[in-house]
């Protein structure tokens, strides 16, 4: 278990939630990944990571929804496809090497993502232009990311709203709407696979030893959503949060 939480670490997870949130994620991998560095049981990882992506994004979700932001036709339609494979890629056994090898991959990629350009509607400007034709393929997608995300404790939004982007399936609001409830949802029902695996004092032993994290997330991520983009232009906060998760994940993939 973790023990007792070094501040450095909680100061890792409050830095990550509030980049992530500035940008509309949850940052499920780079959790998982500081985590593991720590030392922590690689079997934990994922229930660590999974309470504090939902932590992060409920509430972005709540004010996209609120807000009425929300495509729910699309978003109900992908994250239908991608929970259930998110629920099986929780109960799924993997070992340690495969896992820590899915991780360092996923936060490279992670990375990678994270410096693609996003389009930009300035206020006043007419309409978008309109989806390629591979928007309304964008469904198939859905489930991979799904199990992916269950699987290694991530919430899948991020590489899904790339994605999004590139074929330019709705506008940019509308696809960050979409990614937080994709991210919650998978969450929840990766969480769920882990504890039917794990067992429900797995999930409490480690929960329990990661409170200071989930407080920290928890402060980050409301910080990230709601002062962040005013301070740090939304470039200038991708390119951070790139090079964190890509250091991290290399840093993964060589000690293996």
């Amino acid at each position: 278990m973790l023990g007792a939480v070094p501040v450095l670490l909680a100061a890792a997870f409050f830095v990550t939630a509030l980049l992530y949130a500035a940008v509309g994620f949850g940052g499920g991998s780079t959790y998982a990944a500081l985590l593991a560095i720590s030392g922590l049981d690689y079997r934990l990882l994922p229930l660590v990571a999974l309470a504090c992506n939902i932590i992060v994004v409920a509430g972005g979700s709540v004010r996209f929804a609120r807000a009425k932001i929300t495509p729910w036709r699309g978003a109900i339609v992908m994250t239908a496809l991608a929970a259930p494979a998110a629920l099986v890629g929780g109960l799924t056994p993997i070992d340690r090497e495969t896992f820590m090898l899915l991780l360092g991959i996923s936060l490279v990629l992670t990375g990678i993502t994270m410096l693609i350009p996003l389009r930009e509607q300035a206020a006043g400007a007419g309409e978008l232009e309109s989806p390629t034709r591979f928007a309304k393929t964008m469904p198939f997608v859905a489930a991979p990311l799904g199990y992916l995300a269950g699987l290694v404790g991530i919430g899948g939004g991020i590489f899904l709203a790339p994605l999004l982007h590139l074929t330019r399936w709705k506008d940019p609001r509308a696809i960050a709407a979409t990614a937080s409830f994709f991210i919650l949802v998978n969450s929840l029902f990766g969480l769920v696979g882990q504890l039917l695996k794990q067992g429900p004092a797995a999930f409490g032993g480690a929960v329990g030893a990661a409170l200071p994290l989930l407080l920290a997330v928890a402060i980050g991520g409301q910080i990230g959503s709601l002062m962040a983009v005013k301070f740090l232009p939304q470039r200038v906060i991708r390119w951070l949060t790139a090079a964190l998760v890509m250091v991290v994940g290399v840093r993964l993939l060589v000690g293996l």
